[in-house]
């Protein structure tokens, strides 16, 4: 069994190693790649009423795509907004308008709604680093969607957008990991993952 300690440690190498390689992948590769998995994610969340999703930055799969292309499927999406302190995601209807925020991400104008509002959500699309075959999330290492996680139902659909490389044999996993259901590739399209739930 593997201790907070030494699974925060493992993770902290996996990250490292995981956004050395993102920020080496060429230009031409994270647009072919986000037109990818763009069109498998819009696939899969046909009929779904309410999305979470989040702008990806420019190294992230769904880089220019998201959450625009979202938008396209008449559902009612919402979008994070980091607090301005403390580390509970708060969220906000996309309207189409995004401003920067917290750390310079972007994020929507309007109304800010609580982070229970992540509850009301069918469908939570969520970055990550990397994904395992079991479903073991690794993000960057802020705990926000770790928190945020807490507010979303139990049936609802997460997935997580990767590269191709990063879907994953293991992950070092902590007790408060809530795994995810799924993971969108550009190769592999929409995968769904067997989370033992």
């Amino acid at each position: 069994m593997t201790t907070a300690f030494e699974g925060g440690a493992a993770k902290s190498a996996v990250r490292a190693l995981l956004l050395g390689r993102r920020r080496d992948r060429s230009g031409a590769e994270r647009t072919a790649a986000a037109t990818a998995t763009s069109a498998a994610l819009l696939q899969g969340l046909a009929g779904a009423g309410t999305v979470a999703a989040y702008v990806p930055d420019e190294i992230e799969p769904g880089y220019g795509r998201l959450p625009a292309d979202v938008t396209r499927l008449g559902a009612r999406v919402l979008l994070p907004v980091v607090p301005s302190e403390g580390h509970e995601l708060a969220w906000a209807v996309h309207t189409g308008r995004l401003t920067p925020g917290r750390f310079g991400l972007l994020e929507p104008v309007g109304p800010r709604l609580a982070p229970a509002a992540l509850g009301t959500a069918d469908v939570v699309v969520l970055p990550a680093l990397a994904v395992s075959h079991d479903g073991v999330r690794l993000g960057r290492g802020g705990g926000y969607y770790d928190r945020a996680l807490r507010h979303a139902r139990p049936d609802a659909v997460l997935v997580a957008l990767l590269f191709d490389d990063e879907l994953v044999g293991e992950l070092p996993a902590e007790p408060h990991d809530r795994r995810v259901t799924a993971v969108v590739t550009p190769s592999g399209g929409w995968q769904a993952l067997p989370t033992g739930d």
